[in-house]
């Protein structure tokens, strides 16, 4: 009995590994949007996908970052400058792209820009931050999606959306996560809404990455930074040694941060050029093998396993 269970196992991944090897065919004629191509996994992905011959539109924020990333890849990468917050600045980029792709339309759109906010409790933060992280994550995403999706849909192509591991279980960073669950949403809609346009949407989920969001000087001292703003009250509740214990905390968790970057953007590769991409994508061991196990535990035995080692605010009750 458990051999043949153990046979048609092995028989489903063979055959799932045989389709997922299919790569579609003229992706020298394919044109791909990316946002966020200044550093990290955006400006990793498009040099990746360049040198696979594909034809990369890279979206940078800074014109600083867009020369640089022309300075290190083939003349067939063009960049554009890119706000995601800013309709005017979507509108142009879009118009931007549709001179590039003609009739062909947009084979691939990858939304990949995003911001984190600091580090630290959700009460800690100011409501300006929270509107800044929506604006990025989820609307401008959202918005992105909508001003590009004529092209994709023309070339009956792909839509690429980077969530988190954060999306699926949410543990820390509420307005982040929050974001996330939003961008999961907002996928899962658009998958099925488009499927009769023979569009294809994918959904990559990064475990615990080295990027420009997870730097550690940046990051721990923009925990200090929320600290010192909170109100008195708010710091009374917590106290002195649940912000040292906590700034340690974060301080562990992002040195043991992947810095394989590819097992993100190899994803996003996959998502472009397979002819049978995946919904979802994890990426990362603690992503597949920690968060998504995680996440079809119990909710109060999950609760349990993520916060046993936190620390107890000094008015804990």
């Amino acid at each position: 009995m458990w051999l043949y269970l153990a046979a048609l196992v092995g028989l489903y991944y063979l055959l799932r590994w045989y389709r997922e090897r299919q790569v579609v065919s003229d992706l020298r004629d394919k044109y791909v949007f990316i946002t966020g191509c200044d550093s990290g996994f955006g400006n990793l992905l498009a040099r990746q996908l360049d040198l696979r011959g594909l034809r990369v539109l890279a979206a940078c924020l800074t014109e600083k970052g867009a020369e640089q990333l022309r300075d290190q890849t083939s003349d067939r990468l063009e960049t554009v400058i890119l706000d995601v917050t800013k309709t005017e600045s979507i509108s142009a980029a879009t118009e931007w792209v549709k001179e590039r792709v003609g009739d062909r339309g947009l084979w691939g759109l990858v939304n990949n820009a995003g911001i984190f906010h600091p580090l630290c409790c959700t009460e800690w933060l100011k409501i300006e931050t929270y509107v800044d992280v929506l604006k990025v994550n989820l609307i401008g995403l959202m918005e992105v999606t909508l001003s590009m999706l004529p092209l994709v849909r023309k070339a009956q192509g792909r839509i690429v959306n980077v969530s988190s591991i954060l999306g699926r279980v949410a543990f820390f960073g509420g307005v982040y996560c929050s974001s996330k669950y939003g961008v999961e949403a907002f996928s899962d809609v658009l998958r099925r809404e488009l499927q009769h346009f023979r569009v294809k949407i994918s959904i990559v989920e990064p475990g615990y990455f080295r990027t420009g969001m997870t730097d550690l000087p940046w990051s721990l001292g923009r925990i200090k930074q929320a600290w010192e703003e909170v109100p008195a009250h708010i710091k009374e509740a917590y106290g002195q040694k649940f912000f040292d214990a906590h700034h340690n905390g974060v301080k562990q968790g992002l040195l043991r941060c992947s810095t394989n970057l590819n097992l993100v953007t190899d994803c996003m590769e996959h998502a472009l050029i397979s002819v049978h991409p995946r919904t979802r994508y994890s990426a990362g061991w603690d992503s597949q093998f920690f968060f998504i196990p995680l996440s079809y535990l119990p909710t109060s035995l999950a609760d349990y396993i993520l916060t046993r080692s936190w620390p107890k605010p000094a008015q804990a009750v």
